[in-house]
């Protein structure tokens, strides 16, 4: 039990066997990632069972325009857990407890802000996507409620940065585990009791979060021997803001721009056409299959996910502490766990990827076989980008954690806009049938391109060494950051 205990704690970054450290550390923010990833998983899945596969679409077409309006959260996490480390490396308690206070601040801000911003666009926003009419009653009202409870999805990003970047993985792992239990039990009550379908999904989604981040604020409030979160804390500094922003606020932008390209990819999505069992024409089936593939998706990314914020917290307690040597190793560490893990998941979906579709379809669904085997053709196509992330993904988390945050986010608006939606759109709508919607499968090879480029350029990028321009903190090691 001790041992046990020693793999899942607290821990400084600087200190001990890299590839120790770093395993400490991403199983159980892997392990948290999942358990996380369950929220929307699990509702699809009992969605999809129990309600059908135009609820299951009603929630997916939810997704990318809450990602859009969720982005601030990013941003500020972002910031956040990078700024703490680099603060906690170098020792300085201060600093630490005026970049956590300052980013309660913001949260509490923005999370107000969506709210009443977001709950009345919800309907305006889902029918500028193109949503089919059969759907978009359910999904405005989920997109609503979703709105509604963003103090519950936004706390608890950025309370859980906080914690990563104090190198604490496992506290949000347990917050995550109990609460998506708990949110598997809510969703079970409001929609297969209560019979609420996606009303009843999103409020158990809504409630277990919020829970979440009282957990986590909670937590942080009793850590007093690392920090002091006080009233005066909390008081905006323009420097402190600064900070976070400015290493935040560029994920936040690539947040938005990866949500905005999957919000008009979508409407190509949406007005792709099928043949369902009986020869007839159906605009449902393949919104289905892709909705069931987003969430077979969504697992396949997590190793990667796991290691790169990993990565992250690493780097910057170590350049914190002036330990470049340590950031490169920590780099090939990453790299080559993300490249063994992403060959496995690849040979999983390829083969056996259909079964995990079957996952979110409603079994006596006139259109079960149709849905699932679009689903699958999908994955074929698709799962060459799991190689590819194991290359960007690394890369990613080193420049994050050096504060370098730029370059990522031109990298994503080049391969994620310039590239991909011309390509996209040309793709779908220059070949095939246009009488069908044209040709789906340009929706997934401009992805698996731009991915490739994308991998490519933050690969060089890191390569370069260009991110060391950008450290936070100083240390006679990297000497003066910018």
């Amino acid at each position: 039990m001790t041992k046990l205990k020693s793999l899942f704690r607290s821990q400084n970054m600087t200190e001990g066997n890299p590839l120790a450290v770093m395993l400490r550390f991403s199983l159980p923010l892997l392990i948290g990632n999942i358990a996380q990833l369950l929220y929307n998983t699990v509702n699809a899945i009992i969605v999809g069972n129990l309600v059908g596969p135009n609820a299951l679409s009603s929630v997916s077409v939810s997704t990318p325009i809450q990602n859009i309006f969720f982005t601030f959260f990013m941003t500020v996490g972002t910031g956040v857990s990078i700024v703490v480390a680099q603060y906690f490396g170098a020792k300085d308690r201060e600093k630490v407890s005026l970049s956590v206070g300052n980013a309660i601040t913001l949260a509490l801000i923005a999370t107000l802000s969506i709210s009443l911003i977001g709950v009345p666009l919800a309907g305006s926003l889902l029918r500028l996507n193109k949503v089919n009419a059969t759907i978009l009653p359910d999904a405005r009202t989920y997109l609503m409620i979703m709105f509604a409870g963003a103090i519950g999805v936004g706390f608890y990003n950025i309370l859980s940065g906080i914690l990563r970047g104090l190198g604490d993985s496992v506290f949000p792992l347990r917050v995550l585990v109990g609460t998506s239990l708990l949110n598997i039990g809510l969703v079970y009550l409001f929609v297969g009791v209560f019979e609420l379908g996606v009303a009843g999904a999103a409020i158990a989604t809504v409630t277990a979060q919020t829970l979440s981040a009282a957990v986590c604020l909670y937590k942080i409030m009793r850590m007093k021997s690392v920090l002091d979160l006080n009233r005066d804390v909390l008081r905006p500094r323009k420097y402190m803001v600064w900070h976070i922003l400015r290493i935040g606020l560029p994920s936040g932008v690539q947040q938005v721009i990866l949500g905005s390209s999957a919000f008009i990819v979508n409407g190509l999505v949406n007005g792709i056409l099928v043949l369902d069992a009986n020869r007839l024409v159906s605009d449902t089936i393949f919104v289905s299959a892709a909705a069931a593939f987003t969430q077979t998706d969504a697992i396949a990314n997590l190793p990667s996910q796991a290691f790169s914020m990993g990565g992250s917290t690493f780097a910057g307690q170590n350049i914190g502490a002036g330990r470049l040597d340590r950031v490169k190793q920590g780099f090939k560490i990453i790299s080559v766990m993300c490249l063994a893990m992403s060959a496995i998941i690849f040979t999983v979906i390829y083969i056996w990827g259909g079964e995990l579709i079957k996952l979110f379809v409603k079994a006596d669904d006139p259109d079960y076989g149709k849905i699932v085997e679009w689903g699958k053709w999908i994955q074929r196509i698709y799962v060459y980008t799991y190689i590819e992330m194991a290359i960007l993904q690394p890369a990613s988390g080193v420049l994050r954690g050096a504060g370098d945050t730029m370059p990522v986010m031109w990298i994503t608006i080049f391969c994620t806009v310039v590239l991909r939606i011309p390509m996209a759109w040309l793709w779908v709508t220059q070949s095939g049938d246009q009488s069908m919607g044209g040709n789906a499968s340009g929706i997934y090879w401009s992805m698996v391109i731009c991915f490739g480029i994308a991998a490519a350029l933050s690969l060089g990028y890191y390569l370069s060494g260009r991110w060391k321009r950008k450290i936070l903190v100083r240390s006679p090691t990297t000497g003066d950051a910018e």
